[in-house]
């Protein structure tokens, strides 16, 4: 068990959980402390208003804004730690319930560095920034695990990928019940492994070798009663599973394996602070 200090993000955990994915944690304390940039204002309100309904995340990569509307704190630690809520354990209740509309902005000078780096670089740098939040106003304590479960790797399936190279400028991800789309980005078969690996609740290992800017777009027939997604052709509804539609629409295939999986125990977390 090594202990987490909240401000270092978990380098590459969308690419699998190897030893570089699960990101060892090389940082003291205050190095970390000193090394990681911070949000220059946020404000956090619970939304009381609507408990059930939709909620968004919104960050500009290359900007460094980050704003939610009626987030559970459950969803900012997916968001923040790159994790699916199968490997966020421990924490209170409320954690997976009460929900808040954050809006939080970083100062001009590190707006200017963001955007002097590629997509993927000012993600990583703004998921540490909002780390660095829920340790200041959520009082987050948590620490990393690392056990063998199981996990599938992304491979191309026989007759090779069914999508094309794109010129795309920024990052697009869409997402609703049975639907994606993933546009742009310097890696976008990589964040194609981390939108999978929150659908079927494993680490999604990318073994395709593409690298790149592509589009992608996915439809399937969610699996409502097992709480994920199932591996059958279908569940029941008439339309493909998420597996089948991958390898019909996208040619890439999902294979079952074992390998060791970064976990985030959440050892302390409290309701946010005032602003």
């Amino acid at each position: 068990m090594r202990m987490l200090i909240v401000a270092v993000a978990l380098f590459g955990i969308q690419n699998g959980p190897g030893q570089e994915q699960a990101g060892a944690l090389k940082a003291t304390a205050a190095e970390a402390k000193d090394a990681t940039p911070v949000f220059d204002v946020a404000a956090i309100h619970e939304n009381r208003k609507d408990p059930t309904g939709r909620s968004h995340i919104w960050s500009s990569a290359t900007e460094g804004d980050f704003r939610t509307e009626n987030v559970t704190a459950m969803g900012l630690l997916q968001w923040a730690y790159n994790m699916p809520d199968s490997r966020i354990r421990g924490g209170p209740p409320w954690m997976r319930t009460a929900r808040f509309d954050i809006d939080a902005r970083p100062d001009p000078a590190l707006n200017d560095r963001l955007r002097s780096l590629d997509s993927a670089q000012a993600r990583e740098i703004e998921r540490r920034m909002v780390q660095s939040l829920l340790a200041d106003r959520f009082a987050l304590k948590a620490h990393e695990e690392s056990r063998v479960e199981p996990v599938y790797d992304l491979v191309v399936a026989k007759g090779g990928p069914k999508f094309q190279a794109a010129q795309v400028n920024g990052t697009t991800i869409n997402g609703g019940k049975g639907q994606m789309h993933i546009a742009g980005s310097d890696h976008t078969v990589a964040l194609l492994a981390e939108q999978l690996a929150r659908l079927v609740g494993r680490v999604v290992v990318d073994k395709t070798g593409l690298d790149g800017r592509f589009d992608v777009t996915l439809t399937w027939t969610p699996d409502d009663t097992s709480g994920g997604a199932s591996a059958s052709s279908s569940d029941g509804g008439g339309g493909p599973s998420i597996f089948t539609a991958l390898q019909e629409q996208l040619g890439l295939k999902l294979k079952p394996a074992k390998g060791p999986v970064p976990i985030l125990v959440i050892d302390q977390m409290e309701r946010p602070s005032q602003n």
